[in-house]
C-alpha cells in the first residue's frame, strides 16, 4: 500500500496519531481555531478509513477510530517517496541538496559525518 495522503487527511491522522482513539469530535478538538467543521472531519475519517489508514469500532450509536498505521511508518515511506521522486532515488543527493542549499553550521555537517561514521561502525559490527 503506497501510504499517500493530502494536508487534510495528513492533518486528521496527525491527531488520531496523537490522541490514539477517539471519536470524530474527539478529532476536531484537535483542531486549532478555527476548526473545520464536525461533517467535514467526518468525510476526511471516511476517506482514511477506505485507504486502510484507519480502524473503527462501534461504541454505541457513534464509532470509535483509531490509526492501523504507525507514525513512524507512514514517515519512512513519505522520506522514501520523497528521495525516489525527487533525488532519483539516492539519500545522497538529497543531502547533498540540503546540506548546500539549507546554509548547514559546520557544527550541523559534522554532527552528520559523526552519525554517519557510526552507523558505519554498527553496519560493519553486524556482519
Amino acid at each position: 500500500m503506497e501510504l499517500s495522503l493530502t494536508k487534510a487527511e495528513e492533518k486528521a491522522m496527525k491527531i488520531l496519531w496523537s490522541i490514539k482513539r477517539g471519536l470524530i469530535r474527539d478529532v476536531v478538538n484537535g483542531y486549532d481555531d478555527p476548526k473545520p467543521a464536525y461533517t467535514t472531519v467526518a468525510t476526511i475519517v471516511n476517506i482514511l478509513e477506505k485507504k486502510g489508514f484507519v480502524g473503527r469500532r462501534a461504541l454505541g450509536n457513534s464509532h470509535e477510530y483509531y490509526p492501523l498505521v504507525e507514525r513512524v511508518d507512514f514517515t519512512t515511506q513519505s522520506v522514501k517517496s520523497l528521495v525516489k521522486n525527487y533525488f532519483s532515488n539516492s539519500f545522497k543527493n538529497m543531502v547533498s541538496e540540503f546540506s548546500s542549499k539549507e546554509n548547514l553550521t559546520t557544527r550541523d555537517m559534522q554532527d552528520l559525518v559523526e552519525y554517519f561514521q557510526k552507523q558505519i561502525r554498527e553496519k560493519k559490527k553486524k556482519r
